[in-house]
């Protein structure tokens, strides 16, 4: 899908996705202490909006301009002091003015070389000590679990992730598939009361 398409689809309803945060991202990040930090394919922003509300100055990146704008009216409505910043720009090749303590990547589901270049860059970002979270649909989710992107080229796994990451000497904290109890009201789609298998990968750079 293009920006275009995006758009078309963040327009046509009033949430795409929930307005809570997702849940590996919130408990991984829930301990962690406020800084600078980077949503990368933020959407409507509700990792973005769950990190500034903990103290953290936030950049939102995405592609679709009207879910950043739905973005920034729920941060608006839900407390306008927040720190955020709201950038329309390819999560694959934008970079920061400046390095930041955190970047969150969750379902920048591309093509191998697309993830990539996201994921290196993402690292590129961080200054020592940074932490880098990427949450994603796993490749097993196809055809062990329910929901999510159907095209495997767009799929992956935490060693997927790990070898994007081969030379640059991140310090691994987590690395593994983890499951996604699902309904049929799940915002990724899928049959009631299954398990959705996703990929998390927690680095920190040295």
């Amino acid at each position: 899908m293009d920006a275009s398409a995006w758009d078309e689809r963040y327009a046509a309803s009033e949430l795409v996705w929930s307005r809570e945060p997702n849940r590996f991202v919130a408990a991984e990040l829930a301990d962690l202490p406020a800084g600078t930090a980077v949503d990368l394919a933020a959407g409507e922003g509700r990792n973005a909006i769950w990190l500034a509300t903990r103290g953290w100055s936030v950049t939102a990146v995405d592609f679709s301009q009207v879910a950043l704008d739905k973005g920034a009216r729920l941060a608006a409505d839900l407390d306008a002091s927040l720190d955020l910043t709201w950038v329309c720009a390819d999560a694959t090749t934008w970079e920061p003015p400046e390095p930041v303590d955190l970047v969150v990547i969750a379902y920048l589901q591309v093509q191998a070389e697309d993830r990539r270049r996201a994921v290196r860059g993402a690292y590129a970002m961080l200054r020592p000590g940074g932490t880098l979270l990427l949450v994603a649909h796993d490749s097993t989710n196809l055809t062990e679990g329910t929901g999510g992107p159907q095209d495997p080229a767009v799929l992956m796994t935490a060693e997927d992730v790990l070898a994007d990451l081969d030379g640059l000497d991140a310090d691994v904290v987590r690395a593994q598939r983890v499951a996604r109890d699902v309904t049929s009201a799940d915002e990724h789609g899928g049959d009631e009361r299954r398990t959705a298998w996703d990929c998390l990968v927690r680095v920190v750079r040295r």
